[in-house]
């Protein structure tokens, strides 16, 4: 099955490349969770669309990503969550959850699928996640889980 990706999916590609993968594999990994569609004549023109538009959200290069990281250290990341009378969180911390307590805290945008929520965070308190801006750069955040 040829198929067009649309985001990045680990050993196999970029957004933009066409790739020839096994019909079960596309059918029932690839275009249900959006990550590809069908490689037509039309899916094709819009190839350098998709590429354009992921350039625009990713981090450009090193230096760049070293100056995210330096605004990532000056931010105090708060994330407000449901929380019991013991600490203890009704459901848990998500990147996407992260990814929106950096926006508020006047943080630099950031792509959800590059943060690592270690485990489970399902406790009030102070945690650290991992955010990867570039293959030679990762950096720690410390966020804060706090009670609404």
């Amino acid at each position: 099955m040829k198929l067009i990706l649309n985001a990045d999916v680990p050993n196999l590609g970029a957004p933009g490349d066409i790739v020839e993968v096994k019909d079960g594999y596309g059918r029932n990994y690839l275009l249900p969770r959006k990550l590809a569609v069908v490689a037509t004549r039309g899916a094709e023109k819009q190839v350098e669309q998709i590429r354009r538009a992921q350039k625009a959200r990713e981090i450009r290069d090193l230096g760049h990503a070293q100056q995210v990281d330096s605004q990532l250290k000056n931010i105090n990341v708060t994330v407000p969550a449901k929380a019991s009378d013991n600490g203890r969180l009704f459901g848990s911390i998500t990147p996407s959850a992260v990814v929106d307590a950096v926006k508020a805290a006047g943080g630099p945008a950031l792509d959800k699928r590059t943060v690592d929520v270690p485990g489970h965070v399902k406790a009030l308190g102070k945690h650290q996640v991992q955010v990867r801006l570039h293959p030679e750069v990762t950096t720690e955040l410390t966020i804060a889980v706090v009670a609404r």
